[in-house]
């Protein structure tokens, strides 16, 4: 078996669920598993949330709806945009919580029911993504009031940067509270706030919060550092599979794009950007963890495998290496990651392929 894996530790999603749950409090919590839990693993990461005290689970998709269904797991599941009218059926039938914003697919959902169904309306105050306007928001919510099979379960917004525009983010919460106020029917939920939002504004945590990010412990702005303490629930972890000594200016790897300064042993680890390390980590100074210590990569980053330079230090055959996460004193965490690749932290973690098989911890 290849010894490459992704280690993620379910007591810190616990962790984190139950420590910004008391920031939040009293809202809701609804833990964001969509993108099978952001590469965590949507099944054992929903389970963990839920028995940390979350009370909803919010999905992308019906598909990934469906897998925390097939699972047995029977709590509250938000589809964050709207579904296609041919899996209105399946919604239903496994009784996922829709959201609509267009007048024909409330209708479709209308047709298909044969009880009574929850629905979210997703009003648009800034993202424009998906969503709508205050106006059809306003006839979809009266359309819900006379159809006997539907009932408002909610109306909701989305933040596009609550992590760094504050008045444009109270802008939203004041514009989603005044639609809400003069709509025809009063929701069960009011919800609002992401990560950045349930974290830095308290006037933005409502009914409920949809928690993502920070819940598998990556923080969305350095000021939610402050508010909250919370705990990396992902390492990337692989073993050394060979190791080399070669002469000054050897040039491993494909390109041959960096000459080692000085003779090494060069180490080859099975890993590669066919699992997610992504190949510019070689060529912008990325490393790993050896023994507790950084160390460089000494080559491009291959499809299956990365070269590591450790110099004269000690390494043999089966030593862990860590790319992501904690080893000793030593740690390298998604944000790193994200600021040498000019990305974000959430399309690191969700960047580890399927290849890498998920070990639980906790």
């Amino acid at each position: 078996m290849r010894p490459s894996w992704v280690e993620v530790d379910l007591e810190a999603i616990r962790h984190n669920v139950k420590e910004i749950s008391q920031v939040v409090a009293p809202a809701k919590f609804c833990a964001v598993v969509k993108a099978d839990g952001y590469g965590h693993g949507d099944v054992p990461v929903a389970e963990a949330a839920l028995e940390a005290g979350a009370g909803w689970l919010a999905v992308a998709t019906v598909t990934e709806g469906l897998r925390l269904r097939e699972a047995g797991i029977e709590a509250p599941v938000l589809l964050l945009s709207e579904a296609t009218t041919a899996d209105v059926s399946s919604l239903i039938d496994h009784y996922l919580t829709p959201t609509v914003y267009t007048e024909s697919f409330l209708a479709a959902l209308s047709r298909a029911a044969a009880g009574p169904i929850s629905v979210h309306v997703k009003v648009d105050t800034g993202m424009h993504r998906v969503g709508t306007d205050e106006i059809t928001a306003a006839g979809l919510v009266a359309r819900i009031q006379k159809d006997p099979w539907l009932t408002l379960g909610g109306i909701w917004t989305h933040f596009p940067s609550a992590e760094d525009e504050a008045d444009f983010t109270r802008g939203q919460v004041k514009q989603l509270r005044q639609f809400v106020d003069g709509a025809d029917a009063a929701p069960d939920l009011v919800h609002a706030a992401n990560s950045a939002g349930a974290l830095l504004y308290p006037e933005a945590r409502l009914d409920m919060v949809r928690v993502g990010l920070a819940m598998y412990g990556c923080y969305p702005s350095a000021a939610c550092r402050e508010v909250v303490a919370l705990q990396p629930a992902m390492r990337v972890v692989s073993q050394v599979a060979h190791t080399r000594r070669l002469p000054a200016g050897a040039r491993p790897a494909y390109g041959r794009i960096r000459p080692l300064e000085a003779e090494s042993t060069v180490a080859t680890v099975p890993i590669g950007y066919a699992d997610g390390v992504t190949r510019r980590l070689a060529k912008i100074g990325g490393e790993v963890l050896i023994g507790g210590r950084r160390r460089p990569y000494a080559g491009i980053v291959t499809m299956d495998q990365v070269v590591v330079d450790m110099g004269d230090e000690p390494v043999q055959v089966g030593d862990e290496v860590v790319l992501l996460g904690r080893q000793g004193d030593g740690e390298i965490d998604a944000d790193e990651w994200a600021e040498r690749l000019d990305s974000v932290s959430w399309e690191i973690l969700c960047g580890f392929g399927p290849r890498l098989p998920r070990r639980y911890r906790g």
